[in-house]
């Protein structure tokens, strides 16, 4: 490993590490055990003709491909704290894809789960708060009390911000809201948040402000990304290990096998003399 391959190794461990994803980890562990592989065998003539570097990057490539894809760990991201305000208020319901990505062409639906659908509608449509699709709100399936009061943040939208305004909030507007991506490439493609609505007596009342997603943390998420890098990364080292005791196994059974012929060749030399 001369010099410039530990630049470009240094500089690959700093630019996965400003993302949080298992498939940066799992990268970063197996350039990591690709060094130590081609270390141990670069030190042992016998065991590089048995076993060559080209064949240790190919497996290492391999379980890189077979980790789960960066594009896969989205996550929508809501307030973990219920939103509080008073009637007539305008307020924010604060949402977001982790990390960011642009949604434009995504549909964002955003919905009561406890609302019950209409009884005398035979067909049970699901009724939306707001429903965002083909880069436009789609109105068909609107909430009747939520038209003209809901709005997303277009500007917004290309950086996963799909936060929901709502204005003119009632006391009927109270309860938990979902906002959810269907087809988004992630294991967590929607988020609750809970919205109560109090008179303004028990309230204190906030300026309405576009929320930060960076500002918004969600714990369970971030315990969930570490538990799959830890398995990512824990299969990947495993794997890595027992090919190289397999090696090794093989290579000192080569080695005793040759002494041993090489025993039975000086027994039979002595005889003949």
């Amino acid at each position: 490993m001369d010099r410039q391959f530990l630049g470009n190794l240094m500089t690959q461990i700093h630019v996965m590490s400003r993302h949080r994803s298992s498939a940066a980890a799992a990268a970063l562990s197996s350039v990591f055990s690709l060094c130590l592989l081609n270390r141990l065998v670069s030190m042992d003539p016998e065991l590089n003709r048995s076993f060559s570097p080209s064949s240790v990057t190919l497996i290492v490539l391999l379980l890189i491909f077979s980790c789960p894809p960066a594009e896969g760990n989205f996550e929508v991201i809501g307030s973990p704290e219920p939103i509080i305000a008073a009637p007539g208020d305008d307020i924010i319901l604060p949402c977001h894809v982790e990390p960011q990505i642009d949604v434009t062409g995504l549909t964002v639906e955003w919905s009561k789960p406890d609302l019950q659908p209409d009884p005398n509608d035979r067909l049970r449509r699901v009724e939306y708060v707001h429903l965002y699709r083909d880069a436009r709100e789609d109105l068909d399936m609107k909430i009747a009390e939520y038209v003209q009061r809901t709005e997303l943040f277009a500007d917004g939208l290309t950086r996963g911000n799909i936060s929901l305004k709502i204005t003119n909030v009632t006391f009927e507007d109270q309860g938990r809201y979902r906002c959810f991506i269907p087809k988004l490439k992630g294991h967590l493609k929607y988020s609750i948040i809970y919205l109560s609505v109090e008179s303004k007596s028990v309230t204190t009342g906030t300026p309405l402000q576009t929320p930060d997603p960076k500002k918004e943390t969600d714990v369970n998420a971030v315990f969930r990304e570490a538990l799959i890098t830890a398995v990512c990364v824990g299969t990947i080292l495993a794997i890595l290990s027992a090919v190289l005791f397999a090696v090794y196994w093989r290579h000192n059974r080569q080695k005793q096998e040759l002494h041993q012929k090489a025993t039975c060749y000086s027994c039979l030399a002595r005889r003949a003399f």
